[in-house]
């Protein structure tokens, strides 16, 4: 099962609520130990330099042209 939260600050620390549904799907109990995992999804920032260089050293519209041989 999957579904997105929000964080939000809770004193120190930082707290994800459950929706309802959710709880009740699970019936999950106050007090419960539970098991959460997480994926959180890049930003574009982040993403920005992780993918290696082609050799060639090819500009963007060439490597589209390349990308786009025989569509017509």
């Amino acid at each position: 099962m999957e579904v997105k939260v929000t964080t939000r600050k809770w004193g120190s620390s930082i707290g994800v609520i459950l929706p309802k549904k959710i709880v009740e799907q699970n019936k999950i109990k106050e007090n419960e130990e539970i098991t959460i995992e997480l994926k959180k999804r890049p930003l574009s920032g982040e993403m920005f330099g992780r993918f290696p260089r082609f050799k060639g050293k090819k500009t963007a519209q060439e490597l589209k042209d390349e990308m786009r041989k025989g569509w017509d």
